[in-house]
């Protein structure tokens, strides 16, 4: 016979078992974002660039681009890959300027792969244009958030396919 306390163990058991097979195929999926961040660090007096991007997302890049067996995890030559794929495609110039930012270099850090650029700190209130097609050449539906500065002072950018450049003020 069976008891109430091993029927509702097995309910229990099984509707587990059933979220997490519905969950392993979502996780799978592009998750179509990529956030970048653009902030002054006086301290260094850089202008330090971070892009946040999905590992999965990253992987699949590196694939369409004809990459065999991409692992951005386990293949630093992956990171680096992807990281020069991420140069190309997110464009900025610094008061009318074209910047080309230092490669500083990449991590693995909560399912993202995390993508770090700098050049010297221009001063604040300098204009800048920033362009992020990171993955636009992947998926229509990509979309990148781009914040200029910290704290309360943050201006967030929008980019999808075929956006053009956007104009924005470095926050003092």
């Amino acid at each position: 016979m069976i008891t109430r306390r091993a029927a509702l163990g097995a309910a229990l058991t099984g509707a587990l078992m059933l979220g997490a097979a519905l969950a392993a195929p979502a996780a799978a999926h592009q998750q179509k974002r990529a956030i970048s961040t653009i902030a002054g660090n006086a301290r260094s007096g850089k202008l330090e660039i971070m892009h946040q991007v999905p590992v999965h997302d990253a992987e699949h890049a590196l694939r369409a681009q004809g990459a065999q067996s991409p692992d951005i995890i386990g293949s630093e030559a992956s990171r680096e890959a992807f990281a020069t794929y991420v140069a190309r495609r997110f464009l900025l110039a610094v008061d009318g300027k074209v910047a080309s930012p230092d490669y500083v270099g990449s991590e693995i850090a909560g399912g993202s792969l995390w993508v770090y650029q700098e050049l010297p700190l221009p001063a604040p209130g300098t204009p800048i244009t920033v362009n992020s097609q990171i993955l636009t050449d992947m998926w229509a539906s990509q979309m990148n958030r781009v914040n200029i500065g910290t704290g309360a002072g943050v201006t967030t950018l929008i980019f999808t396919a075929g956006t053009g450049a956007q104009d924005a003020v470095l926050p003092g």
